[in-house]
């Protein structure tokens, strides 16, 4: 059940109301064998979130997992709050399920720590080569195993389609929220910003309480333009999109449902799908498949996302050239 672009209002306004969904389910008395399956989420329970956990269980529900049949499901949330994640993936180890997810780098490494022999299914590793949590993306050999974002291979793209849209955008602040996986991705930001003409400003802000800060910092810098880094922690993000357009400072974002919140730009694999083939890994896991010996799987597609409603509000015009690239552009 693939979501396409178009539809992604339709998706998440239809799986929204799932929020009331019983979280922990215990396995009835039954003839199916019962599966248990934890999922740690370092976000709080906004649409999106909702939306791609959904995804996720909805898949799982094709495939044959059922709530109260054969299946239990424990939803662990740190609400934003990174320094909850030890403590929730240790409590997700302690009720020994068969299989783990990690919805974002920070999920999984806090699960990494937390166990060894569970295994771990990761949803949106920027660089799971980096962070230690694959020996190669062929060969895992480990207990992890997942879906890939190309964190580090979509910066550079990234940067490039940012200075088509804005040639005379030179000086690039690069957001960055304290989060591990961002740290890569900043490195192939200083390596290909070089070959644009472009000078990258990293600037932190490890909560919304920084972000004011933030763009003062940017603003005192004179940055020309802003560059989003993924961050599980959707309400950070949505703020930051309001700031970045009361600053009037152009920006594209890692995560395409952010142009729909009124950001300028972005550029983004698809997650929905992503969340359902975490699915597909959870089930070949549960039928017997080693984590170890599971290829890691990256996305074979990225989507531009353009919203000229607030390149007008910026005063910027999108060139023709970029425009016929888009995969989506809300007017």
């Amino acid at each position: 059940m693939p979501v396409g672009r178009t539809n992604r209002r339709r998706f998440i306004a239809a799986l929204g109301g799932a929020a009331a969904w019983p979280i922990v389910t215990h396995a009835q008395q039954q003839t199916d064998r019962a599966w248990h399956v934890g999922y740690l989420s370092p976000g709080s329970a906004t649409n999106v979130s909702v939306a791609l956990f959904d995804a996720f269980r909805l898949k799982l529900n094709e495939l044959g997992y059922v709530e109260g049949r054969n299946l239990g499901l424990y939803l662990r949330r740190a609400n934003d709050d990174y320094a909850r994640l030890p403590g929730l993936a240790s409590d997700l180890v302690s009720l020994a399920p068969n299989v783990i997810v990690g919805d974002a780098t920070i999920s999984t490494l806090a699960l990494q720590r937390a166990t060894s022999s569970i295994p771990i299914v990761m949803a949106t590793s920027s660089d799971p080569i980096g962070m230690g949590f694959v020996k190669s993306l062929a060969k895992p050999g480990s207990n992890i195993t997942g879906l890939s974002t190309q964190g580090l291979d979509s910066t550079a793209k990234t940067l490039e389609l940012l200075h088509l849209a804005l040639p005379n955008a030179k000086r690039i602040a690069v957001l960055m929220t304290g989060n591990p996986g961002q740290e890569g991705m900043v490195k192939e930001a200083y390596g290909a910003a070089g070959a644009l003409g472009m000078t990258i400003i990293p600037v932190v802000a490890r909560t919304a309480d920084d972000l004011d800060d933030a763009f003062a910092k940017m603003y005192g810098e004179s940055c020309d333009a802003l560059f989003v880094l993924a961050d599980a922690r959707i309400n950070l993000t949505r703020r930051i999109v309001e700031l970045a357009n009361e600053w009037r400072l152009p920006a594209i974002y890692q995560v395409n449902d952010y142009v729909d919140m009124g950001g300028l730009l972005s550029y983004s694999p698809d997650y929905p799908e992503q969340f359902r083939q975490v699915a597909v890994y959870v089930d070949r896991i549960l039928k017997g498949a080693n984590p170890a010996d599971l290829p890691v799987e990256q996305p074979t597609k990225f989507e531009l996302e353009i919203n000229l409603k607030t390149a007008k509000a910026l005063g910027l015009t999108i060139p023709d050239s970029i425009l016929a690239r888009a995969d989506k552009v809300l007017e």
